[in-house]
């Protein structure tokens, strides 16, 4: 998960004692606050820990979950009043669009960079998409719920033996229920995307679309949006959600008419910053919505990476620490990074300053520099576009699961060599990669394999 500041430092939880990482913002076991707990932990640590049941609940303070209203789209035409980067307009690339050849690959090392279950159910990794969900659902949950035959009532899916009340903890010991955004998953014609809360986190603050369009040509064009809500802002649940679905519709929106995937691709993203804007809008009183007002907020943020395949182009766009990997289908070939983050350890090895490794292990190295929000300080979208001379996949995703897979090389070897025959299975398998290394964040991945091929279009 993306941060800004981070937390004061806590050992242990101090409602149920459970001992904690730097960076955790909720008790992996009771799913206590930590923002707000921390400033008493001192005196917290002093007094016995109350049992985890029904009863015990009541007086312990859990995280509010957020609706999520499907934001409305944010005009097209918005991007001119933004700053971006130069993109070439529609209208000066008819027909075949001029986009370098792939370069050649670097050792991402140099520069920056069979399937696995859900351990908290046998059955999150192993669930089909339900195949009436709605166009335009982040994913689809993948994790069942548990019922008792004879009564009807759902059971713990901890325990397996108290059912579950209206606020959705277990009654008999105290667990809180699998909620939707908890594993979500979704496939269409040529791109797979899996999202997980991950092991140690209380919710999923992680959210994705995928998209398939048809081009003027009649060509195929497939897309992904992942966006990781910056844990130390307001609503960071809302603001993921917003900003994938709005730049899904943008780039559904553009790419069909004739856009540059470039120029779609900003258009996007300037879309999913004025979505996570519009939250900051909403929450705030009336009248204050100057841009003092908003840092002061801490308005909901998140970063945002996005991959569109065509037939004969691979383009990316994003803000912030998510990245986007390219591995060719022969393994031989070397793989490659296509973004390069928003953050502090990337600056302080761009300016020298320090070497990877030592920006890496460094506790500020996942503060990030560039973030969607009302208190970004600019909006500055990083697209490119490639023409790969192979076949191969793209993998775009959150540091849930780079931070297990950091270099183009690891990617490739934790991506089953049948990446792009089984984008699903692939997705599943990378989430499950990222659990089995810990799980200490949420962890998404959308998986497109490169060149896109017709199979017909569709959202979700």
């Amino acid at each position: 998960m993306s941060q800004m500041p981070r937390l004061p430092g806590v050992a242990a939880c101090p409602t149920c004692e459970e001992p904690l990482e730097s960076g955790d913002n909720f008790c992996g076991v009771c799913g206590a606050d930590l923002a707000s707990a921390a400033p008493d932990a001192a005196v917290a640590a002093d007094r016995p820990a109350p049992p985890v049941n029904g009863a015990a609940r009541a007086g312990r303070q859990e995280p509010e979950d957020y609706p999520l209203p499907a934001p409305a789209p944010a005009p097209l035409a918005a991007a001119s009043a933004l700053a971006g980067p130069d993109v070439p307009a529609a209208s000066d690339v008819p027909g075949a669009w001029d986009v370098p050849a792939m370069p050649d690959v670097r050792d991402v090392s140099d520069v920056r960079d069979v399937p696995t279950a859900d351990p908290r159910s046998a059955t999150a990794a192993g669930e089909q998409p339900a195949p009436d969900t709605p166009a335009g659902t982040p994913g689809t949950a993948g994790m069942g719920t548990n019922t008792d035959a004879s009564s009807g009532r759902r059971l713990c899916a901890a325990c397996r033996e108290g059912t579950i009340d209206q606020d959705g903890y277990c009654d008999s010991c105290g667990h809180a229920q699998p909620r939707e955004r908890d594993h979500m998953e979704r496939e269409l014609a040529g791109v797979a995307a899996a999202s997980d809360r991950g092991l140690r986190h209380h919710r999923n603050e992680d959210a994705f679309a995928v998209s398939a369009a048809a081009l003027p040509d009649g060509s195929p064009a497939v897309l992904a949006v992942v966006c990781d809500g910056v844990s130390s802002a307001t609503r960071p649940d809302d603001a993921s959600a917003a900003a994938a679905r709005a730049a899904g519709q943008s780039l559904l929106a553009a790419l069909p008419r004739g856009a540059h995937p470039q120029t779609a691709m900003n258009e996007a993203i300037v879309a999913a910053a004025e979505a996570v804007n519009s939250l900051a809008a909403e929450a705030g009183p009336a009248g204050r919505h100057d841009e003092a007002h908003q840092r002061q907020q801490n308005a909901p943020a998140c970063t945002i990476v996005s991959a569109v395949v065509t037939s004969g182009i691979l383009t990316v766009g994003w803000i912030g620490d998510s990245r986007a990997y390219w591995v060719p289908d022969d393994r031989s070939a070397p793989p490659a990074r296509l973004t390069e983050d928003d953050s502090w350890a990337a600056q302080m090895v761009a300016a020298g300053l320090m070497s990877e490794a030592e920006a890496y292990a460094d506790e500020r190295a996942h503060a990030i520099t560039g973030w969607l929000g009302a208190d970004a300080y600019e909006l500055e979208p990083h697209t490119a576009s490639y023409k790969p001379d192979q076949p191969g996949v793209v993998v775009v995703c959150t540091d849930g699961l780079w931070n297990y897979a950091e270099s183009a090389q690891e990617m490739a070897r934790a991506l089953p060599q049948d990446a792009h025959a089984r984008p699903m299975h692939s997705a599943r398998v990378l989430v499950g990669h990222a659990l089995e290394g810990g799980g200490h964040d949420n962890v998404t991945v959308a998986v497109l394999p490169f060149p896109a091929e017709p199979g017909g279009a569709g959202s979700g």
